[in-house]
């Protein structure tokens, strides 16, 4: 095993930490986060373990998406500070080991960008073709749109020419259109802006969407992903270390396709949004079959890409991959109330309410994370295990500032409560029982279990880079994989129900039969119960009810530390 590949591809093994600016910790009391606030918080994540922040959209924007509007795709938010506090925080995040990727958000302006507001004016302005109109009123999109409780269609009527615009989100964000080459050159331009700031890549936004030629004349024009291809080239030549992480929420199939097929040359990185839906199936059934499923699902990739793992991200819990009946069962379990739910096909929840605070399931829960072959990506506040707001409308629930302290504000701002960006949250998951300084201090904390998590997680590049196979045993819930990586193994188990089991695995394979396994040890990552293997190669491993186990087959050749 050569340990020194890993710092090639970073991302195999980085351990990805998502924040939004304005919500994280404000530096000047004005009731919105800034740059300043987080360069105060980056040891703070470096203590965690992060090795990879990604930046929510923190540009300029009229605020009317959370800043997914974008007004200006080379400027910082006035509120958040400026291009100096970015630098400054930029460069204390690199001096403690992490890298920094940013929302690029670009299948979409927002309609006070002047590129808009020049080409709504006129058919003969010169942005006109930055966007996708037309002039014969548009069918039936009702289905098509991605907010139902928001919009009707995809297409709206623009008054000053009498043509309808595309805009697949909310109509406040025109489409912009990729098949005009000076499209194309600005994204770019933007792109090698923010990598010669000292970016390391971005997380693209809705990817599927922003490749798509509804409304125009492809014909002649290269394939849309060829256009995505140019892009991971120019990243790569402007940062060879630079990634792009995309928003793919498609059937394995299809996503196989942003990932540029067996060639790997276009998103690095990609969203497992199945394996997500299918986790919460398998929560709500206590049954590990439909995880493991979507797991052996999973098409082949190119050795140089990854799959992103997650609990939840800044949007919905989208289920819309599963069926009618498998989401009801998902809401039933975790999101009875019609107020938790959003859209009908996802929940406005944080995991902890979701699991009535159980600290066990929870633990559960990130160790599966954790142990899943992938790149793990934490949404802020997930270490501490704050909840959501479900007073707050749509996905704002779980947009709620971050809880430091107990003391006023949660410690976010020294702002009168009326004045932050957002309310904190209230209840039993507010920050008189929730918070960031508490949980540091308690050693049996989550915040301090996330840290050993992750801490293991560094310490096993098999989880990233290994070979991934589900091992055969009678208990419909566990899920018990292995990862191998040359030499190196890892068995993993983890029990979705209340009740205890006992588990036994074979753990001889044709390239180490039993025989192999005699002085094989099975280290206790997580604990200090090592297990020898049988002299037939199998084991016997009870488990606690919500329990889990990380071992690693350690030989008496093994030069790795146990």
């Amino acid at each position: 095993m050569r340990i020194t590949d890993t710092s090639d591809l970073w991302w195999k093994t980085a351990v990805v930490y998502c924040l939004d600016v304005e919500t994280y910790f404000d530096s000047d009391g004005d009731g919105v986060g800034d740059f300043a606030g987080l360069a105060q918080r980056v040891d703070y994540l470096a203590e965690l373990g992060v090795t990879c922040i990604w930046l929510m959209p923190f540009y300029p924007t009229p605020e009317r998406d959370d800043g997914y509007d974008v007004m200006d795709f080379y400027g910082v938010d006035g509120r958040l500070g400026d291009h100096g506090d970015l630098v400054e925080f930029l460069r204390t995040a690199r001096d403690r080991g992490m890298r920094v990727i940013a929302d690029l958000v670009v299948n979409h302006t927002s309609d006070q960008h002047p590129w808009f507001q020049s080409a709504r004016q006129s058919k003969d302005s010169p942005y006109r073709d930055y966007y996708v109109w037309r002039s014969d009123p548009p069918p039936d999109t009702s289905r098509e749109v991605v907010f139902p409780d928001q919009e009707q269609s995809i297409w709206t009527k623009d008054k000053p020419t009498g043509e309808w615009y595309l805009h697949r989100f909310y109509r406040h964000q025109p489409d912009l259109n990729v098949t005009n080459p000076e499209v194309r050159d600005h994204i770019a331009k933007a792109m090698g802006f923010w990598l010669e700031l000292g970016l390391d890549g971005f997380r693209v936004d809705a990817v599927p969407f922003f490749l798509e030629t509804m409304g125009q004349d492809a014909s002649g024009l290269p394939d849309p992903h060829e256009f995505l291809r140019d892009l991971r080239r120019y990243l790569s030549r402007r940062r060879g270390g630079g990634i792009l992480l995309g928003e793919v929420n498609l059937p394995y199939k299809d996503q196989l396709t942003f990932f540029g097929g067996s060639d790997g040359d276009e998103l690095n990185v990609m969203f497992d949004f199945i394996a997500m839906q299918r986790m919460y199936l398998s929560l709500a059934r206590q049954d590990a079959g439909p995880l493991a499923q979507a797991l052996t699902g999973r098409p082949a990739i190119n050795p140089d890409n990854q799959w992103a793992t997650f609990v939840r991200n800044h949007d919905e819990l989208t289920l819309d991959k599963l069926t009618d009946e498998e989401r009801q069962e998902v809401f039933a379990a975790f999101g009875p109330e019609e107020e938790m739910q959003l859209y009908g096909r996802g929940l406005k929840r944080r995991l902890p309410p979701m699991l009535g605070g159980d600290p066990r399931q929870i633990r559960l829960v990130y160790s599966l994370l954790f142990s899943l072959p992938g790149t793990p990506v934490l949404y802020y506040g997930e270490e501490i295990g704050m909840g959501e707001n479900l007073e707050e409308e749509g996905r704002l629930a779980v947009r709620t500032p971050m809880q430091w302290t107990n003391g006023p504000n949660a410690g976010f701002s020294t702002a009168e409560s009326g004045q932050l960006v957002s309310p904190v949250v209230d209840g039993g998951f507010g920050p008189q029982f929730v918070n960031a300084a508490q949980a540091k201090r308690d050693p049996d904390s989550l915040w301090n279990f996330m840290a050993t998590l992750i801490k293991r997680y560094r310490e096993c590049p098999e989880l990233g880079w290994g070979h991934f196979e589900i091992l055969k045993q009678p208990e419909k819930s566990v899920l018990a994989h292995r990862c191998i990586w040359e030499e190196s193994s890892m068995v993993l188990l983890h029990n979705l129900s209340p009740d205890p089991v006992t588990v036994e695995l074979d753990l001889a394979t044709e390239d180490r039969p039993a025989e192999a396994l005699q002085e094989v040890l099975l280290l206790d990552l997580l604990g200090d119960a090592d297990v020898k293997i049988a002299e037939d190669g199998t084991c016997t491993l009870p488990l606690e009810g919500f329990g889990y186990k990380w071992l690693r087959l350690q030989c008496p050749e093994d030069r790795r530390l146990p």
